[in-house]
């Protein structure tokens, strides 16, 4: 039943990521910090207590406190939101490129997501980056959260191994042709949204969707 749930959040956020992820930042930022705080919440507690993912009330109580603080961090402060929607997103992506080319050590999987989610998320404070990365990143994102979502629904997942971070869509190759084709999708339909208010900086999405 836990799969399920999740798996049917994730599809959900996915989605909107993929298909909105530019159009209302805000507020899809705000979900999309709910979404990795639960899901770091129940994490925490699963390696603690050395028990399942949202196998204890504890681990249900830490993953919703941890989605309410995240989702107001990221609606109510730019620097926040950037930071972890484009580190949190960028370590969707990185797993997923990694792992399609053949990489398998968890710790490198985690380092190469983290590193360039954080830079981009640097670089969007610090100066105009332009709306078309927080586009084509959500995308990809969006499409890859989408697809676990449905990975987990169908039983090909499971979150015991999304805890430990390791991905079995690589052993089903037609799974990745679909994230692909989805995340081009969600591309294409963002940049026929953008192009009625005309794209500008992340920070300008940002102060619009406010």
């Amino acid at each position: 039943m836990t799969d399920v749930v999740v798996g049917v959040l994730a599809l959900v956020i996915g989605l909107l990521l993929c298909f909105r992820g530019s159009g209302a930042m805000r507020v899809l930022l705000a979900l999309w910090g709910a979404f990795i705080g639960f899901g770091l919440g129940a994490v925490l507690v699963a390696a603690l207590a050395d028990q399942g993912y949202l196998a204890t009330a504890a681990g249900w109580i830490a993953a919703i406190v941890l989605a309410v603080v995240f989702a107001a961090l990221a609606y109510f402060f730019f620097a926040v939101a950037i930071v972890l929607a484009f580190a949190s997103m960028g370590f969707v992506v990185g797993q997923t490129i990694a792992s399609a080319l053949g990489v398998s050590q968890p710790w490198l999987l985690v380092v190469v997501g983290l590193v360039g989610g954080i830079v981009l998320g640097l670089l969007a404070i610090a100066t105009n980056l332009p709306e078309l990365v927080l586009i084509v990143v959500s995308a990809l994102a969006g499409a890859g959260v989408a697809v676990a979502g449905l990975l987990l629904l169908f039983d090909a997942l499971d979150l015991d191994t999304l805890t430990d971070t390791e991905l079995r869509i690589g052993d089903q190759p037609l799974w990745y042709l679909g994230q692909l084709v989805l995340a081009v999708v969600g591309i294409v339909v963002q940049l026929r949204y953008a192009r009625r208010r005309r794209l500008g900086s992340v920070r300008q999405s940002w102060a619009a969707a406010g």
